[in-house]
């Protein structure tokens, strides 16, 4: 034990543990922390949800206090004090007390450096208005529920997507105020690989969250004293009475840096395994510092409590003489976004393909617990793992209940460097009411352990675009029923239960790709054609796991004719809508607890017993079964009288209104569709096409759009996009129009002043621009498709295409073409 007289710069997680360890390890020692501030230890975790007001008193976020930390510790802690300087030969630090305004000198025999990260505020015009806010701190937090409590904004615009930003979002609506999500990348929750965030986004917009991805801030403007104006990169003009801006951090180095420290690539202070600077009396830990990632042994910055505290604890240890190494971060996270769980750990796929690794992947969809213990509800699992020797990589999970302990096993799994095969052998706790007797967990290693021994292939959603029908047949061995709720295009239907029966009436020589629901069903049929000589792969994840991610992710323009401004009273949150008592239903179903299909099963089987006008009362604990009971009543014109979420129970009350004498199989035989076929990049004629197309689906249709040739310059992103072309293919884009705003006229050119005209003329009476009448179709649903053989001969990438698109050939032209009773060729 030695007696060291050690300073620590900054408290709250890494700061203060190392201190309190280091007074465990030895009651001589004199031990200093200096906090800028006046709160040396508080959970940054809990701080939106104190301007949530779910946690109504302030003081518990305060996990110590200096007067308590100081009676429990005897610590010298001196708040409202800055650092301003290091001398490393001395052994000296500079420190400014700002109660007092004065500067003294204090020395030290070991340093720890806990400074922690800033907010990042990147230099947008406007960027310092006064109701644009940061979160951090406790100030911040004061700052920001004190302007909600005063001013009652009506709408709050949250910039980033990232784990604070969208419990901001959460805590915002909680408080009554709507909320818009405006992120720069293509998805939210940047550690989530795109297709899992899919499942994020449209929980957001579910929770009536306005959202707006792939497109950034471009400038701030005050309009007036209750309104801000946000022009964003597209143009797109947002009202809002406050910003919340979450878009990161960035690692507090100054005080390194002015010292000589050395920094690593990422800005962080570079410290070794004992976490020890380049100078060996100096340490750092936290947020400032860069360590090496557990999976693929780079540096990377990971600010969480948890490796702050770890690293505290090590310090402390190292500086009293007993050696110890902090082996690096794999990021374990979670987050509550309303109802959802979002939890990650190690690396998601973009990371491991920024430094070469290869990779395998699974997805798999089961319940939180056993299906017939009430309650059990669906969660989507991905795991990646290494192709040689099946070594967990990653995992993401996006669920309800029981996401916690799972994303725990997995994170304790990688840190053991345990392989799918272990996860298959993992004992596991079961109980009806918290598992199966085949875990999540288990049933992850068993899919992933198929693929590594070629018990099946499987394929991805971004694959189906890819394919060649004249190669590859869809097999859909689904229900009927499930059918109603949504298929693949130009599939091949033979459930799984006549599969055996009807095999003959599959073409051979063809590859196969099946698909059910989930995923598992799928990987039975596979294995039953397999052994009949086919070739065969799965959709890993099934159908749902498609939707989820082909839908549009985004929804723009929710809140465009919001009378933004601030009230005299603070909004409720608003009342929930209840089934209206009155209403008496003929029969009563209890469908909690089943996942998908399950509850459109019991629905239709209910159905079935009733009589024409007669009400069907359900109860449902499926997320999903909100919107597909809305798409089985459609397709079976059938009626939602009501339909309401209360907590996790979603009831619905459906009004029979066929005929019992019409067989339900032939309602909406006769396609319904409209197809358009874009061949032309001229301005006049695209408005057009997207006029019919917006009226079209105003009147019920179904409408898909190909774009071939010149009419892909239609779908181009405004701002040039950086992907690796050839010569021919660069010459291609520099002369062709990018984007909406570079198209011309067909007619009456004039040198560029009849475009100016009739772009002038539409605004004068109100005709929505070619780039709004897109948005609108998009958002209401119109099918974009690009050619993929035309983007190839253009040298047109997928990256320079507008949001919401999707690639496709000849064969999705002609499937939608056989769904419509209208094609028209533009």
């Amino acid at each position: 034990m030695s007696s060291n007289k050690t300073i620590i710069i900054g408290g709250v997680a890494g700061g203060a543990s190392c201190a309190v360890r280091l007074r465990r390890i030895d009651e001589k020692a004199e031990i200093i922390m200096i906090e800028r501030g006046e709160h040396i230890s508080f959970a940054n975790c809990g701080l939106p949800y104190y301007i949530g007001e779910i946690i109504k008193d302030e003081s518990k976020l305060l996990v110590e206090t200096p007067e308590k930390m100081h009676a429990s510790f005897n610590i010298d802690i001196r708040t409202k004090s800055e650092a301003l300087k290091i001398n490393r030969e001395a052994k000296t630090i500079e420190i400014h007390d700002l109660s007092n305004n004065n500067i003294y000198t204090e020395s030290y025999d070991k340093l720890v450096l806990s400074p922690g990260a800033t907010p990042v505020r990147p230099p947008i015009p406007g960027i310092n208005l006064s109701k644009i806010f940061t979160l951090r701190n406790i100030p911040d937090t004061e700052a920001i529920k004190n302007y909600i409590d005063e001013n009652h904004p009506s709408h709050a615009l949250v910039v980033g997507g990232g784990f604070i930003g969208l419990e901001m979002a959460e805590n915002l609506v909680q408080r009554g105020i709507k909320v818009t999500v405006n992120e720069l990348a293509n998805q939210v929750m940047r550690p989530l690989d795109y297709e899992m965030a899919a499942y994020v986004h449209q929980h957001l917009k579910s929770q009536d969250i306005e959202l707006y991805l792939n497109d950034g801030v471009k400038s701030f403007e005050e309009e007036d004293k209750d309104i801000i104006i946000v022009t964003l990169n597209s143009g797109t003009k947002i009202r809002t009475n406050m910003v919340i801006f979450g878009i990161g951090v960035k690692p507090e180095n100054k005080l390194a840096k002015e010292a000589n420290l050395t920094l690593g690539e990422r800005g962080g202070i570079k410290v070794n395994k004992r976490l020890e600077t380049n100078d060996p009396n100096i340490y750092a830990i936290g947020d400032a510092i860069e360590v090496e990632d557990f999976i693929n042994k780079n540096s990377t910055l990971i600010p969480l409590a948890g490796p702050a505290n770890k690293q505290g604890r090590i310090v402390a240890n190292n500086i009293n003489g007993n050696i110890e190494e902090f082996h690096g971060t794999q990021g374990t996270s979670i987050a509550k976004i309303f109802d959802l769980t979002i939890a990650t750990t190690g690396n998601n796929e973009k990371t491991l393909n920024r430094y070469g690794i290869s990779y395998l992947k699974s997805y798999t969809q089961n319940s939180s617990h056993a299906g017939y213990y009430p309650g059990a509800i669906p969660m989507s699992m991905k795991i990646i793992f290494a192709p040689d020797n099946g070594k967990i990589l990653g995992a993401q999970i996006v669920g309800y209940d029981g996401v916690d302990k799972r994303i725990d096993v997995l994170a304790t799994a990688i840190r053991a460097n345990m392989t799918v095969y272990d996860l298959e052998q993992l004992e596991l706790a079961y109980a009806p009411p918290y598992s199966s007797a085949k875990d999540p967990v288990n049933i992850a290693g068993f899919v992933a352990s198929n693929i590594l021994k070629g018990d099946m292939e499987v394929v991805f959603w971004d694959d189906i675009a890819k394919i060649d029908p004249k190669k590859t047949i869809l097999l859909d061995i689904r229900t009927e029923l499930e059918m109603k709720l949504g298929k693949l295009p130009n599939s091949l239907h033979i459930p799984l239960d006549n599969l055996r029966d009807r095999i003959n009436e599959i073409p051979v020589g063809k590859e196969l790709i099946v698909y059910c629901q989930a995923g598992q069903r799928g990987y039975y049929a596979a294995r039953i054609l397999m052994q009949h000589g086919f070739k065969v792969k799965n959709l890993s994840g099934g159908y749902k796991a498609y939707k989820i991610v082909t839908e549009k992710q985004s929804n723009e323009g929710v809140f465009a004719d919001l009378g933004i401004k601030t009230d005299d009273v603070i909004h409720a949150v608003p009342t929930k809508e209840y089934i209206d008592d009155d209403i008496q239903a003929a029969i009563e179903v209890d469908a909690c607890g089943l996942a998908c299909p399950g509850p459109i099963m019991k629905v239709a089987e209910g159905m079935d017993s009733l009589n024409a006008g007669e009400i069907l009362k359900i109860t449902a604990t499926d997320p999903g079964f909100f919107s597909d009971v809305k798409v089985w009543a459609k397709s079976t014109n059938n009626t939602i009288m009501n339909i309401v979420k209360e907590n996790r129970e979603i009831v619905a009350l459906i009004k029979k209104d066929i005929p019992e004498k019409t067989p339900m199989a032939n309602i909406g035989s006769l396609p319904t569709g409209k197809n358009l076929i874009v061949f032309s990049g001229d301005l006049d004629k695209a408005i057009a096409a997207f006029i019919i197309a917006n009226g079209s689906v105003a009147m019920g249709s179904e409408v898909s759009i190909f774009f071939t040739f010149w009419g892909l310059n239609i779908l181009r992103k405004p701002k040039k996009v950086k992907v690796k072309k050839n010569f021919i293919e660069r010459m291609f884009g520099k002369m062709m129009p990018r984007g909406t705003e570079k198209l011309e006229i067909s007619q009456m050119k004039m040198l560029g002043m009849g475009t100016k005209m009739i772009k002038g003329i539409m605004k004068k009476h109100n005709i929505s621009s070619l780039h709004d009448l897109i948005q609108s179709a998009l958002k209401n649903g119109v099918k974009l498709v690009a050619c993929q053989m035309t983007m190839d001969l253009m040298g047109i990438k997928e990256e320079e295409l507008i949001e919401g698109v999707s690639l496709g050939g000849v064969a999705t032209m002609l499937g939608a073409a056989e769904e419509a009773n209208m094609s028209l060729f533009i």
